[in-house]
């Protein structure tokens, strides 16, 4: 470069961060929107639709009816179907959350591929790729931070692609006399969870770890590391990952597992979904189940502030006694309301050996009936294993813990878990999550300093602490299987995962009755937000769950995925090179503007 070039570029670059924000956009790559020139004509769309069998659909938004000046009959279907997550999974123009006030609003793509295979995943990727479209990835839907949704894009959906097939002797391609044959489950990526469990473990009397709502999608779970009800004895869902197929942004269908592009197969355990490629098919192994499993529900009310607090700190201690083990997992609610709310599940136990378990805490609570009261409605039991997930099991047994798709003619196999009922269409105020460290926390000398947070942060908001999201305290092998995975490795030292939320049910902008309360959600964002940093006081910030966190996180290469950051970007300048695959909060999504259509 000549004297003359190089002053030229200088001052090129120095006059760039002069720039407003948007004249520095128009200069930077951006991608194609309906409105513009670029826009691929319909002989194109056309010839696209051709490759792909004819599986290509313009989206409808069914919340379009609402929109208008006079919403009538139509709308209020739409709002009583958003209750629904089997209508919503199967409405391509649809996300289970609608959306995080401040944040985003699910809005549809312009066009889907409604693909059947990994052939069609990967035209579509190339027919995005050439014509310099945003493209989106949904399968499931559950994206708290809207990752499965992009206006203006065109949308690979895979809900169609939910073959399941189980193999009594699998090898991955590739690792043929490196790795021994073993049982294993291979899904189609559109599978959501209650397919995979009915499979896999009412039909086939096995287990596959994957989620524990049953309508989350199979590969976007196994994408972000996900867990389930029994994570404490098996892992993460990302560690049970054998092979993947994904499609990545050269159009090229690749293999991935430990012996076959090794660092995608890696990067695709837990390093978030919709970032590395387009998964169309899981294989995940299989694992024996016990006997029987099982849960406590109920709920301690406190008649004082400081009955609460002691209350607090005498199940922080029962916890570290008796249930700090891979037998237990799932949630203690900690309420403002001077409640402690049970409803935990327990692996391998009979009815006899939980109540035996939970007594000692329940006596203590006996000792003392004028500070507290168990609420009405105590259940500690177990049921056999296998029928976990079966509908007709539960419903002969009068036993009342799913809702029903509640549409004409759905199968009577569609269920979801009452407590998850919640979540279905609702938008968020405020969302946080922070692993709860063992050793710092769990200790004889600790304990009080813990109690003490909990009970801080619940005059702020209800406090939620998962067990079955940390893995201290599960069996080794299921720590170091996490250990190879893409995740943030506080989550093997942790205990549990601290969960503090808030949010509304179904609502949109601009629908009269029916509109986000902006004012109360934001009200609800600093409290979600105080009552965690009292956790944060005394557990410090070794990070979050990336799939469930909060939408404004700025660091959030080292809260979800720790040291592992810098070896996730690198895969991802390696498979995705130009950065078609952006989400919100996903790796590279740094170099992109919030809406993934102008790279900075």
């Amino acid at each position: 470069m000549n004297r003359r070039e190089f002053l030229k570029a200088s001052a090129g670059a120095s006059f760039l961060p002069l720039l407003p924000k948007q004249q520095i956009a128009r200069l930077a790559t951006r991608r194609v929107g309906p409105s513009d020139a670029g826009w691929p004509s319909e002989a194109a769309w056309k010839h696209l639709n051709d490759d792909v069998g004819g599986n290509l659909m313009r989206v409808d938004f069914p919340l379009q009816p609402c929109l208008s000046s006079s919403p009538g009959a139509d709308c209020k279907a739409v709002f009583t179907d958003l209750k629904n997550p089997f209508y919503i999974g199967e409405t391509p123009g649809l996300t289970q959350t609608l959306g995080w006030v401040d944040g985003w609003t699910t809005k549809p793509s312009v066009y889907a591929v409604a693909a059947r295979n990994g052939e069609d995943v990967a035209a579509a990727v190339k027919f995005a790729r050439e014509h310099n479209l945003r493209l989106a990835v949904k399968g499931g839907g559950h994206s708290y931070q809207g990752t499965s949704n992009a206006p203006d894009s065109l949308l690979i959906w895979t809900r169609h692609m939910h073959d399941i097939a189980i193999q009594a002797d699998f090898v991955p391609q590739g690792c043929q006399g490196r790795q021994a044959p073993q049982r294993a489950v291979t899904l189609g990526s559109g599978a959501i969870w209650l397919q995979a469990y009915d499979a896999v473990t009412t039909k086939a009397g096995a287990y596959v770890q994957g989620g524990g709502c049953t309508t989350v999608g199979v590969a976007g779970l196994i994408q972000s590391g996900g867990f389930g009800s029994f994570s404490k004895h098996y892992g993460m869902a990302a560690a049970g990952l054998l092979e993947a197929e994904v499609a990545t942004a050269d159009g090229r269908v690749r293999t991935a597992n430990a012996c076959t592009n090794p660092d995608l197969f890696w990067a695709l355990k837990g390093g978030g979904g919709g970032t590395f490629g387009v998964v169309s098919k899981v294989t995940l192994r299989v694992r024996e189940i016990p006997e029987f499993g099982g849960g406590a529900h109920f709920t301690v009310k406190a008649a004082s502030d400081d009955a609460y607090r002691r209350l607090v700190r005498q199940f922080i201690g029962f916890y570290r006694d008796a249930l700090f083990n891979e037998h237990f997992g799932e949630q203690a609610h900690f309420k403002p309301e001077n409640e402690l709310e049970i409803s935990m599940v327990h692996w391998g136990l009979d009815t006899e050996q939980a109540k035996k378990t939970w007594q000692p805490f329940l006596d203590w609570v006996g000792q003392f009936p004028s500070a507290y009261t168990v609420q009405p409605g105590t259940v500690i039991g177990s049921l056999p294993f296998r029928y976990w997930w079966n509908p007709d099991w539960h419903r002969e047994h009068h036993i009342d813990v799913f809702k029903s798709d509640f549409r004409p003619g759905a199968s009577a196999g569609n269920v979801w878990w009452n407590g998850d009922a919640g979540q279905v269409g609702w938008v968020i105020w405020g969302f946080e999550s922070l692993w709860m460290p063992a050793a710092a926390l769990l200790q004889d000398d600790s304990q009080e300093k813990l109690a003490n947070a909990l009970f801080a942060a619940s005059r702020k908001h209800e406090v939620e602490l998962h067990f079955n999201k940390g893995l201290a305290g599960a069996p080794a092998e299921a720590i170091a299987a996490a250990k190879e995975t893409a995740m943030n490795p506080a989550v093997c030292d942790a205990f549990a995962l601290a969960i503090i939320a808030d949010g509304q049910g179904p609502a949109y902008p601009g629908i009269a009755g029916h509109e986000p309360d902006v004012v109360e959600g934001r009200t609800a964002r600093t409290a979600v937000r105080d009552a965690m940093n009292a956790l944060r006081a005394v557990a410090g910030n070794g990070g979050a769950y990336v799939s469930e966190a909060n939408y404004f996180d700025s660091d959030f290469q080292h809260l979800y995925w720790g040291g592992n950051g810098g070896r996730l970007a690198e895969i991802k300048k390696k498979y995705d090179p130009e950065g078609l695959f952006i989400v919100h909060n996903g790796i590279g999504s740094e170099q992109w503007s919030n809406d993934g259509f102008t790279k900075l």
